[in-house]
């Protein structure tokens, strides 16, 4: 404590540092503050019970993300989603159509064109998707009910939503360009991270009801220990695995560089464990949302469609094994789209470097690939635990749910009742939103603890930086 203390105060006696950090959270705070600023013709009452009805959906998905503000359809309910699927996108891109990664390769100027690409492809998607939502509330009720979401429905409210909700969603982009280069961390990063944190305090009074109401009986101080023991433990062992880096030796021989000769040194290749991000079990989660998205679209007109979106429910086996495949899935998908093993062998050997013991070109890229394969394996599994752990403490693991041949009665008869139905929290942080927050609090750490240190400051850590794990 007396370290972080001291750490705070550095921050403080720095003025370029102190204004960084004050203007990162001033904009922040507007961002918070467009929460409350709603769309016009909107019927919040109404729209706050559909989405206490479907928490499943895309629509719950995105609502997570932009801080419950599509709940309230507000001037920002699109968030920060749009500005990030155009910038996934236009990553794939780059490695399937070659004028993008001829870009990517010219340097600064190429990485400006694509960044203005994103901003303008960030704009398609923002019309696409506040005409599809204006659209959706003008044709569409409380499910069980004659309510609207729109009280005047026409060609003006559609005009209305769009401008206002591309509008906002454009905002959205400019205020984290703004905090990237102006203020301290990744600008788009930091806003996902105040969309989910501020929900912090609602979690923290559920859990507070359930405690003093008696929900779960004399057991209850030992249930809340427990509850934030493990809570502190999934933190700590999603730190541990983020910083974790596999260092590969690279040795570079002797080279003439104009008149100068230089000399042999030795480097290592840091390769993450987990270089996939949290983009794996965001896509996979996104998939899953769509039938239950399509049974509430169409009114629950089909019951095929009703029987679909309720076996990918949260906590059923379905869904539970095609969650991990599709997280698997993904973690190789998106590792081997951007990372190219065939290309760092070349660039290596270009440059006169060898790894101790491979010879250079093809067989240093199969030892690349071999170790970014084992490193991918560990952390798919790694995410699958992260994220459906507090998805079974909310909901619980539906065994009973499963084929008769395959015990669905023994489960139903023996298997304790918390196990089948969870433990009755409502576990804010599910597993996507706590690799976000973790992540980018880590991340900006990281920047503040490098600001302090090249002023000859002491940072966070007792030894003056933030140090990888190594395997």
């Amino acid at each position: 404590m007396r370290k972080l203390v001291e750490a705070i105060r550095n921050i403080t006696r720095t003025p370029d540092l102190r204004n960084r950090v004050l203007f990162t959270l001033a904009m922040l705070a507007v961002y918070r503050l467009g929460a409350y600023i709603y769309t016009p013709g909107i019927n919040t009452a109404a729209l706050a019970q559909f989405f206490a009805q479907s928490p499943g959906s895309v629509f719950g998905l995105i609502n997570l993300f932009s801080g419950n503000m599509l709940s309230r359809m507000s001037i920002f309910a699109l968030g920060i989603m749009p500005y990030i699927t155009a910038a996934i996108i236009l990553e794939i891109m780059v490695v399937v159509w070659p004028y993008l990664e001829r870009l990517q390769k010219e340097g600064e100027l190429g990485r400006r064109k694509i960044t203005q690409y994103t901003r303008y492809l960030t704009i398609v998607l923002s019309v696409f998707q506040s005409l599809t939502i204006a659209l959706t509330l003008e044709r569409s009720t409380v499910p069980g009910s004659s309510t609207l979401f729109v009280y005047h429905p026409g060609l003006s409210f559609t005009l209305m939503t769009v401008l206002t909700l591309t509008a906002g969603s454009v905002f959205i982009m400019w205020l984290g360009e703004q905090i990237s280069e102006r203020g301290i961390g990744n600008g788009m990063s930091l806003i996902i991270f105040a969309s989910i944190v501020v929900g912090l305090p609602t979690g923290i009074g559920n859990l507070w009801d359930l405690t003093k109401n008696g929900t779960w009986g004399a057991l209850a101080p030992i249930v809340l220990i427990f509850l934030i023991a493990l809570f502190a433990a999934v933190i700590a062992f999603i730190v541990f695995v983020e910083s974790g880096q596999r260092r590969i030796p690279v040795q570079y021989a002797k080279r003439v560089v104009g008149r100068r000769v230089m000399g042999a040194e030795m480097t290592y290749l840091p390769l993450r464990v987990n270089s996939g991000g949290v983009i794996p079990p965001i896509f996979a989660s996104s998939l899953l949302t769509f039938p239950g998205t399509f049974a509430l679209f169409f009114q629950h007109r089909w019951p095929f469609m009703d029987r679909v979106a309720a076996d990918l429910g949260w906590g059923e086996p379905l869904y539970t094994l095609i969650y991990v495949a599709l997280i698997l899935f993904f973690s190789f998908f998106y590792v081997g789209i951007v990372f190219n093993p065939t290309e760092l062998a070349d660039n290596m050997r270009k440059y006169g470097g060898f790894i101790p013991g491979i010879r250079p070109g093809r067989h240093t890229s199969e030892y690349i690939s071999r170790i970014l394969t084992y490193l991918t394996f560990v952390a798919g599994w790694y995410l699958v635990l992260v994220c459906l752990l507090p998805e079974w403490m909310m909901s619980g693991i539906h065994l009973q749910h499963l084929p008769v041949w395959l015990g669905a009665g023994w489960f139903d008869a023996h298997a304790p009742l918390w196990l089948l139905q969870g433990i009755g929290i409502n576990f804010y942080f599910g597993g996507t939103s706590l690799l976000i927050v973790v992540g980018v609090a880590m991340d900006t750490v990281q920047q503040l603890e490098a600001q302090l240190v090249m002023r000859n400051y002491e940072g966070f850590v007792r030894r003056g930086r933030l140090r990888s794990r190594r395997y």
